[in-house]
């Protein structure tokens, strides 16, 4: 249970600077919206896929080690 703490931790600080660089992008107005929109779904997807490996539903990267 640790480790999935530490991991979403990681997790959270890496998507969390990488939408404070998208925010920072200047884009004509209509794409900005598109790009958070896009990557808060990317994001969604990878969170919903960490948790999913807790209950061995879904992939993990690390889980192909713990045989």
């Amino acid at each position: 249970m640790i480790g999935l703490l530490i991991h979403i931790l990681i997790l959270a600080l890496i998507l969390g600077v990488v939408w404070w660089v998208i925010t920072l992008i200047p884009l004509p107005p209509p794409f900005p919206l598109i790009a958070r929109v896009v990557f808060a779904l990317i994001a969604l997807i990878i969170v919903i896929n960490l948790l999913l490996s807790v209950g061995g539903a879904g992939w993990h990267p690390m889980g192909l080690y713990n045989w």
